[in-house]
């Protein structure tokens, strides 16, 4: 590389890493304040609450480097013209095609980076947040069951269990539910159990009476039953899963599902293909959105009103391509036979691309749009 190829490209790096650092640090302090939130009000340790938000990170690393890579790629670009070094080095016969060789490397780095996030780090991370998440539940709900106590796991519930049994088996079971403004409803059983669930913690009650009270007309009724399930979940504000998400997965068998995959995990087969192939597309598309940034300031000529109008459309083609991202994706999730359609916003910008270099390498094309200046 020569020595302006190694400037450039330190120079996309830093600016990468910094916008990075502080996307990062937005999007992790708005997650740090719903997980303290959740974890420390259910009694939770600040230990607990770092684990918590550590395994969070690298998905926001994940959602934050593309938008990093373009924001860097447009900072640079548009300081280089400011301070007239892209005209400099454009007067020596620099092409824009010549230009992007630093710009091309330093995306494929970020595209390396992203696809390392996406097959390794993230779904490792989420797999762990989610035993975790089962763990925590579990321990919340050993806490939740003590005989002799009136217990309020959450507003609107009051837990009553008169004696537990060596069984596990409890008697005389209360529970009060008044979470709806429009009525409330008291549960009381002679017996109840606790059984596990692949969407959580289920009480079974036993022999017992369901008292809905509506505060519109201030109606009683009574029901009476001889078994009713009522989800813990639901008391301690949070629904763990033991069954797999689509997300911790590995990219090989979103790929290639079968139907144990399948039943075992919360998503259909469409959902994994869509996740598999979704995580080459968004690391492609990482590779356009850095090099959009680049490309499109350099259409036109020297203006010494700045670079303003080619980093509006720049911004204005990054967030269409993403709605067209979302669009594909939300196609591929309705059909298992049109997962193809992810990758179709990846190739609609190298064609983008593509049209993009050629106007930039042809700036004569824009001179004969001006107005000519008046003698």
């Amino acid at each position: 590389m020569g020595k302006f190829d190694r400037y450039l490209l330190s120079q996309l790096l830093v600016l990468f890493g910094f916008f990075s650092l502080v996307l990062v640090l937005v999007y992790w302090v708005n997650r740090a304040v719903v997980l303290f939130d959740q974890l420390i009000a259910n009694g939770q340790s600040a230990i607990v609450f770092l684990e918590f938000t550590a395994l969070t990170l690298p998905n926001v690393i994940r959602l934050v480097m593309p938008i990093s890579a373009f924001a860097a790629s447009v900072y640079v670009v548009n300081r280089m013209a400011s301070e007239s070094e892209l005209v400099v080095v454009q007067a020596t016969g620099f092409s824009p095609w010549r230009l992007a060789r630093p710009v091309l490397i330093f995306s494929l780095l970020v595209t390396l980076l992203v696809s390392v996030m996406t097959h390794f780090l993230v779904p490792a991370s989420i797999a762990v947040l989610r035993e975790r998440q089962v763990e925590i539940a579990n321990d919340m709900t050993n806490r939740l069951f003590r005989e002799g106590a009136f217990l309020h796991p959450s507003a609107g519930l009051t837990f009553y269990i008169r004696e537990i049994t060596p069984e596990g088996v409890m008697l005389d079971v209360f529970l009060s539910d008044s979470r709806e403004p429009s009525q409330s409803t008291t549960y009381s059983a002679r017996r109840g159990l606790l059984i596990a669930d692949d969407s959580g913690p289920k009480l079974i009650m036993f022999e017992g009476t369901a008292q809905t009270l509506r505060h519109i007309d201030q109606r009683l009724s009574v029901t009476v039953f001889d078994d009713l399930s009522f989800d813990i979940t639901s008391m301690m504000g949070t629904t763990p899963s033991g069954r797999p998400k689509a997300s911790e997965l590995a990219t090989m068998d979103l790929l290639f599902p079968t139907r144990d995959l399948v039943k075992s995990t919360s998503g259909s087969k469409a959902e994994l293909l869509q996740e598999g192939h979704n995580r080459f597309s968004q690391a492609t598309l990482s590779f356009v959105a850095a090099l959009i940034g680049f490309v499109t300031l350099m259409i036109g000529s020297f203006s010494r009103f700045g670079l303003w109008r080619q980093i509006l459309v720049a911004v204005v083609i990054l967030i269409l391509l993403k709605s067209f991202d979302n669009l594909m994706a939300d196609f591929a999730l309705g059909d298992e036979k049109l997962w193809p359609l992810v990758y179709v916003p990846t190739v609609a910008g190298i064609a983008l691309l593509w049209v993009l270099f050629l106007l930039s390498s042809r700036p004569a094309i824009f001179r004969r749009w001006k107005r000519p200046t008046p003698s």
